[in-house]
């Protein structure tokens, strides 16, 4: 494929600012068409970013003999769905994350990838990021020494949209967000990148539960883990925090110093050692997905090799799984 042309299912908040202009910033790639269930959206979008087409129906954008390429940008529930539909038409998929709603669904998509032979990726693009790649760097030069421990804190008052009963979030519905509310929306990210640093997490476990009683979803979640090289690890989530406690924060405590750093805030990066204190404020790119965006498209035009796909990804599907008891 030398031009990849992009359909969108979905066209929400995430494909505004994040990723979509991203596709028509990488030589090679170009946005094709637009869909949405809601024809006044996708229209809307297709015209504010000066895209040809847009459509109301995903089967008719993936048939659409231009596109040759998906991204797949609606709520986890339909991901499994429209990417097995856009693999079976012979089209790579590039998938928002978490994966899917669940892990056996990722397990479907990777069985059809495996099948039909056509690559899925998915948009866990901070481990392409400045930011992250310097958190790597530190940690491969031994800059803290032998990791011992890594421990993950989160915390976040409740939003204004969280206290409309009648009409919640998609991601505190769990038919739709896939069960696991904020935290099945959030937590990917970390557990993603944790798994990129020290190896895929083996073994977890979680507690939950349900303080504020703003939703039916939990809202509170403390789980230990353990990576493949036998590191261990903690995390906790809260969602309904006071603002006092608001918290984004990873440290990875090693014999030599302590790495801190955090997932969506972007605070400098503090090395703390027996030398020191230091840190680090690294910058991100405008529009945060295009690293990865540009690696997928590589990989697809036959220049390079995108590792960010649908096998490596399924394992932090897992992890949530666990952690919520949902297997």
């Amino acid at each position: 494929m030398d031009e990849i042309r992009w359909g969108f299912i979905g066209c929400g908040e995430a494909t505004e600012k994040k990723s979509g202009p991203a596709f028509a910033k990488i030589e090679g790639s170009s946005i094709e068409a637009v869909m949405s269930r809601d024809a006044t959206k996708a229209q809307s979008y297709a015209q504010r970013h000066n895209i040809g087409k847009w459509y109301a129906d995903a089967q008719a954008l993936v048939d659409d003999p231009q596109v040759n390429a998906i991204y797949i940008a609606t709520p986890p529930s339909s991901h499994a769905t429209f990417a097995i539909m856009a693999m079976k038409a012979g089209k790579p998929v590039y998938i928002e994350k978490p994966m899917a709603a669940s892990y056996e669904d990722c397990c479907r998509i990777n069985r059809v990838s495996a099948e039909t032979g056509i690559p899925c990726f998915v948009a866990y693009y901070r481990r392409y990021l400045p930011y992250f790649l310097k958190v790597k760097e530190l940690l491969n030069n031994n800059a803290i020494g032998n990791v011992i421990n890594v421990q993950v804190r989160f915390a976040q008052p409740p939003r204004d949209l969280d206290y409309n009963k009648g009409n919640l979030p998609w991601r505190l519905q769990p038919i739709i967000s896939g069960g696991g509310g904020y935290f099945y929306d959030l937590a990917p990210h970390q557990l993603d990148l944790l798994q990129e640093l020290f190896g895929v997490i083996l073994d977890a476990q979680g507690y939950t539960g349900n303080r504020g009683g703003l939703y039916d979803v939990e809202d509170t979640l403390s789980a230990c883990f353990r990576f493949e090289n036998g590191v261990p690890g903690s995390g906790s989530w809260c969602f309904v925090a006071h603002e006092s406690a608001k918290e984004d924060r990873i440290e990875v405590i090693g014999d030599k110093g302590m790495l801190c750093f955090s997932v969506f805030t972007f605070e400098p990066i503090r090395l703390h050692t027996e030398e020191g204190d230091t840190e680090f404020d690294i910058p991100n790119p405008p529009y945060v997905q295009l690293p990865l965006i540009t690696s997928v498209v590589k990989h697809l035009q036959k220049q390079g090799i995108c590792t960010c796909d649908n096998l490596s990804a399924t394992p932090t599907n897992w992890v949530m799984d666990k952690i919520l008891g949902k297997i």
